[in-house]
């Protein structure tokens, strides 16, 4: 009985998780599109991407309090108060991850598919804000290039897409190129998931188990200062062995394994992906 009634909780709790983003985008939205062709450029683009920041930090805080989801986010937090232009690379195995990292990272531009950009509930937001469109490989580098020398942080998924086999996929040199050019550093970040909940091969509306962990750990940091041609294939090395041991789905934030045994345990994603 007590088994049924969670799993309710856990459909319930995903149904409402995906409705409050969708009504905290659809708030925004309607103040883009009016803000959109009165500000000025680089008035619009510090006015949309604090509103994202903090439209998806109260995301995340509504699903702590309200859906069982717990954030480790505190590696994260450090690197937000660190000053000057960054290139942050993470592995992708959720729809979460981008708004994980837009939460807390202070402006904070995106790369982001043309799609996204024309999406209801995401482009107008985003074209304030002045997110990166990659349908275009040298506009997409010169837009990053310039964005990098203003002091922006960069955020990109060198996937390209969500993780189709973890821990990590293939992986592009697109965003060394970037941080050589940019005169920036490469922060990597690691995003691990008890879950992999809105993953590549997820449905929509298969609910995760709950609780939900997720944790953002800092990595190694890159000053690449020269070609960066290879760089997509040391960053899936990187991280593949950085990835190596996930997080316990029983595991909260910052507690350690109380069975000795859980750290030989096969990783929670590899678990899920061989089902």
């Amino acid at each position: 009985m007590l088994k049924r009634l969670w799993h309710a909780y856990e459909v319930v709790a995903m149904v409402l998780g995906l409705g409050l983003l969708a009504v905290i985008c659809l708030t925004w939205t309607p103040f883009a599109l009016l803000l959109l062709p009165v500000l000025p450029p680089a008035q619009g683009r510090r006015v949309g991407r604090a509103a994202i920041r903090i439209g998806f930090r109260l995301y995340l805080t509504l699903l702590q309090l309200l859906c069982a989801c717990r954030f480790d986010l505190r590696e994260l937090d450090a690197l937000a108060r660190e000053p000057g232009p960054m290139v942050v690379v993470a592995n992708h195995p959720s729809l979460l991850d981008a708004v994980i990292l837009a939460s807390r990272l202070p402006n904070a531009v995106c790369i982001m598919k043309a799609a996204l950009m024309h999406n209801f509930l995401l482009g107008a937001g985003a074209r304030l804000a002045r997110y990166i469109v990659n349908d275009a490989p040298l506009p997409m580098i010169r837009r990053a290039v310039h964005e990098l020398q203003e002091g922006a942080t960069l955020i990109i998924f060198p996937e390209g897409t969500r993780t189709v086999t973890p821990p990590v996929g293939s992986c592009t040199a697109t965003a060394g190129i970037m941080a050589s050019r940019g005169g920036a550093p490469v922060q990597t970040l690691l995003i691990e998931m008890s879950s992999l909940y809105l993953g590549k091969h997820w449905p929509i509306w298969r609910p995760p188990a709950l609780p939900l962990t997720v944790r953002v750990r800092r990595g190694e940091r890159w000053d690449l200062g020269g070609p960066a041609g290879d760089f997509g294939q040391r960053i899936e090395a990187y991280f593949r062995g950085a990835l190596a041991a996930d997080l316990s789905p029983d595991l909260a934030p910052g507690s350690a394994p109380t069975d000795p045994s859980a750290a030989h345990a096969t990783p929670p994603l590899e678990r899920e992906a061989r089902r």
